[in-house]
């Protein structure tokens, strides 16, 4: 311990709170934030397959293999809400506090969801997918500022992809119980012989959203017994009550195993600037972080959102029939769960930026699979799972890796920067890129859209090593 650290000063907490190697709150939290990562990811997937019956419902005119071309529109609104939840109300956390602004994100995120059960009319649809957004977008920046403060620094990337795999369940309820309720019985392979869509039942889409309106309320529920991140409490001085946690996270690490030394640390900065975008903008280190972050999310995320929100759609617009599509697609969400697995348990072990290049490869050989399957519906199905893998594996060390390259008094804010501004361009691959490569063949549609993601491994490039560094010494 420095000699200049009283016990109590917020440099001797952070070190204390630095030191340990266990996450040391009880693990039901791991579950608390989960249930809203989970809800968060089957609300962006569900509409990957339930989008076809939406618009059959709701759009004049419009048939399974026109429904493309109406999915712009409701995803860039989405998208475009996702930015304003992450510009404007994650910042309110930097200010008003991690837990807080959690329980307000989830309320909105929720209220999106029973609208768009309800709507009527597409406008109306598009317009409550743009609610949504807004919660789910805020949310996702707290959710990875608060576990990246409060985990072990050696497992930072680790416990959020721990986090990541709620998201992966959600996204396989989400594109399954789509299948099931919005698409019409069909023989396996080519469907879901047991699913329930069809003259008699076509409000399956309002379900959906419906059961999103209700996971919502009981991640709202979940959440309230949620600790303040005691690193936020330091940096506004509130140490009495960050000490109190801290000493609580000791109490519980000291029951697994012995804990370390206190180590010297880096004096603890203790400001509230009235704009927490200063701290980004004004110092030339995080501005040049955020240029790089901003680009790698904005090109990364038109592949991510290709697949996420448009490959069931894209794959109707090449002539799939709608079952099998869907069936294809969800077959990916086995991927994506095995990556959440993979990064969970392998996350820690080369730095974050070299993540994203193994997605990129991964991407480009699933959806070569794909193009290349022909009638083979199994080698399709794993074709999916391959390129849900790859599009996925990179998102949860880079979320990590993101809320590194900031401080504490500005964490949340510069994590939902580089992260609202980059789902813009997940937005506009929806818009733009999905319509077009659906007028190309299959092999070079699937390149065109996984082309993005290697472009956006080569930005990384140029970003910071953090890996098991001390978040107060990669960004003082």
């Amino acid at each position: 311990m420095s000699a200049k650290a009283a016990v109590d000063s917020p440099a001797h907490i952070i070190a204390r709170l630095d030191r340990l190697s266990v996450w040391s709150f009880p693990y039901l939290f791991i579950v608390v934030i989960g249930a809203g990562f989970l809800f968060t990811f089957y609300d962006i997937f569900n509409i990957n397959v339930s989008f076809i019956q939406t618009c059959t419902a709701i759009v004049h005119g419009c048939s399974p293999a026109t429904a493309s071309k109406f999915l712009g529109l409701p995803v860039l609104l989405n998208l475009g809400g996702y930015v304003v939840g992450t510009l404007v109300l994650s910042p309110l956390a930097d200010k008003f506090g991690r837990r807080d602004m959690l329980l307000v994100t989830m309320i909105i995120t929720g209220l999106g969801s029973l609208w768009n059960a309800l709507a009527g009319h597409y406008a109306m649809f598009t317009l409550a997918r743009a609610v949504t957004g807004i919660g789910i977008g805020a949310d996702l920046a707290i959710v990875n500022t608060y576990i990246n403060e409060v985990a072990p620094a050696g497992s930072r990337a680790r416990y959020t992809s721990l986090i990541f795999i709620m998201s992966a369940f959600g996204a396989f309820f989400g594109i399954w119980l789509g299948l099931f309720l919005t698409t019409p019985a069909t023989p396996f392979p080519l469907g879901l012989p047991f699913a329930i869509a069809g003259a008699h039942f076509v409000n399956g889409w309002r379900w959906m959203y419906i059961i999103g309106a209700v996971l919502a309320v009981v991640g709202l529920l979940l959440r309230y017994r949620m600790p303040e991140s005691p690193r936020w409490l330091i940096s506004r001085g509130r140490v009495d009550e960050a000490d109190q946690i801290v000493t609580a996270m000791e109490r519980r690490a000291a029951s697994k195993q012995s804990l370390s030394p206190v180590q010297t640390v880096t004096p603890i900065t203790q400001e509230e600037p009235k704009i927490p975008y200063s701290t980004v903008f004004g110092n030339v280190v995080y501005r040049n972080r955020t240029l790089i972050l901003v680009a790698m999310w904005f090109i990364s995320y038109v592949t991510v959102y290709c697949y996420a929100s448009g490959f069931t759609s894209l794959l109707s617009s090449l002539h799939y029939p709608p079952p099998e599509a869907g069936l294809i697609a969800a077959f990916g969400t086995f991927g994506f769960i095995l990556c959440a697995i993979v990064a969970y348990l392998f996350g820690e072990m080369m730095e974050r930026k070299y993540w994203i290049i193994l997605s990129a490869v991964l991407t480009l050989l699933g959806g070569v699979i794909v193009a290349e399957a022909g009638t083979l519906l199994w080698l399709s199905m794993v074709g999916s799972g391959i390129a849900f893998f790859g599009f996925n594996l990179w998102v949860p060390i880079s979320y990590a890796w993101s809320t590194e390259h900031y401080p504490t008094r500005a964490r949340a804010t510069g994590f939902a920067l580089v992260d609202g501004v980059g789902h813009l361009g997940g937005g506009l691959g929806v818009l733009l890129v999905v319509p077009f490569v659906a007028g190309l063949p299959v092999l070079p549609a699937f390149l065109v859209i996984g082309g993005f993601l290697v472009l956006g491994a080569l930005i990384a490039q140029f970003g910071v090593r953090t890996r098991g560094l001390p978040l107060d010494q990669i960004s003082p």
